[in-house]
């Protein structure tokens, strides 16, 4: 049996019981097909990027599964039926994470590594870059003379 991780979005006005009967009832498929589900998340409400049928807000629910192939997809085809699922996304993994997905880490602010690299340490050494230089001290551009010479 190969190793899959499923995410599926369901409509922004079912409820949380309602993703819960959604899970439960996905969960017997796979069961009944000889696989078993592990590791099943509820993300809870979330803003989408873009509207998908006409809903601006999902329900994200994630499932670690252990199944055939066969049981996917009866999984999947079922989901297609379902107006409540919004859209779904299955793939095949090496081995399943321990512990919680990104989306459940609690990370602060300040934890986050920055994007240019810097890690909140003492400011940077630039160098051996000379004195900064006011604003009207900048040199000349191309062919035009300078501000003096202008008038």
């Amino acid at each position: 049996m190969a190793l899959y991780e499923h995410v599926f979005l369901a409509r922004q006005d079912v409820s949380a019981q309602q993703v819960d009967a959604l899970v439960e009832q996905y969960k017997g498929v796979i069961e009944a097909h000889g696989g078993k589900v592990g590791r099943v998340e509820n993300w809870g409400l979330k803003s989408l990027t873009y509207r998908i049928k006409k809903n601006r807000k999902a329900h994200y629910a994630l499932m670690d599964i252990d199944a055939p192939a066969a049981a996917i997809h009866e999984m999947e085809r079922q989901m297609r039926i379902n107006e409540d699922v919004l859209r779904y996304m299955t793939i095949a993994v090496e081995a399943h994470e321990e512990g919680p997905s990104a989306m459940m880490q609690k990370r602060d602010r300040d934890d986050r590594p920055r994007r240019d690299g810097d890690d909140r340490g003492p400011r940077r050494d630039f160098g051996d870059r000379g004195p900064r230089r006011d604003f009207g001290d900048r040199p000349p551009r191309g062919d035009r003379p300078a501000r003096e010479d202008r008038a």
